[in-house]
């Protein structure tokens, strides 16, 4: 699992050249309530990793109008299988779906939202509601029926590091402490991510803008947010939100970008690194 992640940020690494990423952050679950469709499925049935959830039956016409649905509302958060998305968790892994048996415990998460973890509510019928619940369903009997590997990264498997060795080389070999404080800018990081997110945050930060500073030739000096740079202009947007730009000929400037360092230790971590490393990370609460 690491080996997979150190390659998906290597591949981000080719990309820091032309632009360091952004992302916005959404987040939950969603599906709903109505009326019974028809007998729930046997408590016996038993797919490849355990005991399937017991549900009402739902017919294709109601998962096939649901899928519909979900790439309309649902799909961009929690991608198109719900499976997890950018930013939504994978509802095929969801207690809250194994345990719903016909919409009934979450539809009031679907009408009302939940604003302060990002989903807004939804203004559904009745019939749509039951839909998105049949596709849901449908995809997490789908993903547990499933043989092979079991799908998605649980918190508890980002646990096996060694904390005092994880420690250790933040304040050592890792460089950590030249731009980071496990009582400062760190404190509180293994609250505001957890498990997979966290270990993610860690190896390639995320919304962490470049600074930049501009020396005219008459010593006059700008600074701000790096916001455009190519082979012949620099530009930033200083402390007042103006939008300032140069020619790179007339002038000498530093970029200062936090996320080249975290890019930098890709060659050199070894895999007991970043699992003590994130040992460590995830005591900072």
């Amino acid at each position: 699992m690491v080996r997979m992640l150190r390659q998906a940020f290597f591949c981000k690494r080719l990309a820091l050249k032309v632009l360091l990423p952004s992302a916005c952050v959404l987040t939950l679950v969603g599906v709903a309530y109505g009326q019974n469709q028809g007998p729930a499925r046997p408590k016996s049935t038993v797919g490849s990793q355990g005991p399937l959830p017991v549900h009402e039956a739902f017919s294709a016409a109601a998962i096939e109008a649901g899928g519909s649905l979900f790439q309309q509302h649902c799909a961009f958060c929690h991608g198109r299988d719900a499976g997890g998305g950018e930013s939504g968790p994978d509802l095929t892994r969801s207690k809250l779906v194994f345990d719903d048996k016909n919409g009934e415990a979450i539809g009031a998460i679907i009408r009302n939202g939940r604003l302060e973890k990002g989903m807004p509510k939804f203004s559904l019928g009745d019939a749509e509601v039951m839909n998105l619940v049949a596709f849901v369903h449908s995809q997490q009997d789908k993903a547990l029926s499933q043989s092979g590997n079991r799908k998605g990264v649980d918190t508890s498997d980002l646990q096996t590091g060694n904390v005092e060795k994880g420690r250790e080389y933040f304040n050592g070999a890792g460089t950590c402490v030249k731009c980071h404080s496990a009582t400062g800018d760190l404190a509180g990081v293994a609250t505001r991510y957890e498990g997979l997110k966290l270990e993610q945050q860690m190896l390639y930060p995320r919304n962490v803008k470049a600074k930049v500073r501009v020396t005219e030739r008459n010593g006059r000096t700008s600074a701000g947010t790096l916001a455009f740079q190519d082979e012949f202009t620099i530009a930033l947007i200083d402390g007042n939100g103006v939008y300032r730009s140069w020619s790179k000929r007339d002038v000498t400037y530093k970029v200062d970008a936090p996320v080249k360092a975290h890019v930098e230790l890709f060659d050199k971590y070894t895999d007991a690194d970043i699992h003590n490393l994130m040992a460590y990370i995830q005591t900072l609460r």
